[in-house]
């Protein structure tokens, strides 16, 4: 695939979600561990697996996996947009939102 582009989007000043200025991870939309399932080789091409990334602080990017299951990711929330719509989310990230940078939550949500 000459020509495709796998570098992950530019790492940003702060977290994706929460906007804080935050040592930061790649949060893989479509989860790593799907990669080699022939459901998700089939769905998307190899730069969407490995470009598709937002970058976040690890509060946010823990309670993401803390809520949601990989497949349920792949399938239901693959974008910012996607994540911020779903209430769990939403709430925990407003609410991280008004911390300082360096501040870690204490606890992790449970996944339902």
């Amino acid at each position: 695939m000459a020509g495709h582009d796998l570098s992950p989007p530019p790492r940003p000043e702060g977290c994706e979600l929460c906007g804080r200025a935050a040592p930061l991870t790649r949060h893989h939309l479509i989860p790593r561990a799907l990669h080699g399932k022939a459901r998700y080789r089939r769905r998307f091409d190899r730069a969407e697996r490995l470009t598709a990334i937002l970058w976040l602080c690890h509060a946010c990017h823990k309670h993401i996996h803390a809520v949601l299951g990989e497949r349920e990711l792949a399938e239901h929330y693959r974008s910012r947009e996607a994540l911020l719509a779903h209430p769990e989310v939403r709430a925990f990230v407003e609410w991280l939102a008004t911390k300082p940078a360096g501040f870690k939550p204490k606890k992790a949500a449970r996944r339902r």
